[in-house]
C-alpha cells in the first residue's frame, strides 16, 4: 500500500492518510498490520517522524518530519495551536450557518490500553469553529422525523483535543454520521443502506503551517476519498468541496 503524496521536501511529507488506517501502533488494535507510520517509510525509504495524529477513521491530510529537528519544530506549532487545520464532515440534522464551540473536553483514556485507566485531570480547554455550508433532506423517517437532514459542515479547531470535532460536533447536537463512538446508530445505518459508506465521515482537507526551515506559510490541500466524494456527487454537494 502507497499514500498518496500531497507535498514533499527535505524537512516534511505531507500524505493523504485513507480512513481506517492507524497512524502508529497502538493498543487500539494490536492485530493491524499497516499503519501510515511505516507506509511513508517504506515509500520513501527513510526515516519519518510523526508530529500530530489522526483519528483512526478520520481522512485525510498527515504531516510527518523527515528530521528530529522537524519533528521538534513542527509537534511545538501543533502544541501551540499555530497549525490552520481544516476539515469537512457530514453531520446529522441543519446546524447553524457559523459559529463557536468552546466547550473544555475531559481527557479520555483509552480503556484498550489500561481497562483501569481513570482521569481525574479537569476539563481542558478546547474551542472549535464551523459554518454549514450545504444541507440535503430526504423524504424518509430515520428516527422520529418524518424527513431526514443532513449538512456539510466546515471545522477548523482552535486547539487539539483527541476526538475534539467529533465530541464538539456531538455536543452542538449534530453528530457526524459514520461515527460509531459519538453518532447515531439509525443515521449510520442509513448511509450503509443507502450509499454503501460505513466509515466516518470526516476528513483533513487542508492544514497551513509555517515551514521549520524556511520560515515561509505552506499550505496544502488533500482531496477527498472516492467514496466521500461520490456522496458529495450524490447530494449535489462536488461545488461546496473546495
Amino acid at each position: 500500500m502507497n499514500l498518496p503524496i500531497l507535498y514533499q521536501d527535505s524537512d516534511l511529507v505531507v500524505v493523504n492518510k485513507t480512513s481506517g488506517l492507524l497512524v502508529h501502533r497502538s493498543a487500539i488494535d494490536r492485530h493491524a498490520s499497516e499503519f501510515a507510520l511505516q507506509t511513508v517509510r517504506d515509500q520513501l525509504g527513510r526515516r519519518v517522524y510523526p508530529v500530530h495524529r489522526l483519528d483512526r477513521p478520520t481522512s485525510g491530510a498527515l504531516i510527518f518530519a523527515l528530521s528530529s529537528e522537524s519533528a521538534r519544530f513542527l509537534a511545538n506549532e501543533f502544541a501551540l495551536g499555530k497549525v490552520e487545520k481544516t476539515y469537512l464532515a457530514v453531520v446529522r440534522g441543519t446546524p447553524p450557518s457559523n459559529g463557536v464551540v468552546d466547550y473544555p473536553l475531559k481527557e479520555e483514556l483509552d480503556a484498550k490500553s489500561d481497562p483501569l485507566a481513570k482521569s481525574d485531570k479537569a476539563a481542558q480547554n478546547a474551542v472549535t469553529a464551523f459554518s454549514t455550508i450545504a444541507t440535503h433532506e430526504f423524504p424518509v423517517m430515520v428516527d422520529k422525523f418524518p424527513t431526514a437532514r443532513y449538512s456539510l459542515v466546515r471545522a477548523t479547531p482552535k486547539t487539539g483535543r483527541k476526538h475534539q470535532i467529533r465530541r464538539h460536533l456531538r455536543h452542538l447536537g449534530h453528530p457526524i454520521v459514520g461515527d460509531v463512538q459519538y453518532g447515531s446508530g439509525k443515521h449510520n445505518r442509513f448511509f450503509k443502506s443507502s450509499f454503501n459508506i460505513s466509515r466516518l465521515l470526516l476528513a483533513s482537507t487542508a492544514l497551513s503551517f509555517q515551514h521549520p526551515t524556511s520560515g515561509g506559510q505552506v499550505r496544502v490541500q488533500a482531496p477527498l476519498a472516492d467514496d466521500f466524494m461520490q456522496l458529495m456527487d450524490h447530494l449535489d454537494w462536488r461545488g461546496h468541496v473546495v
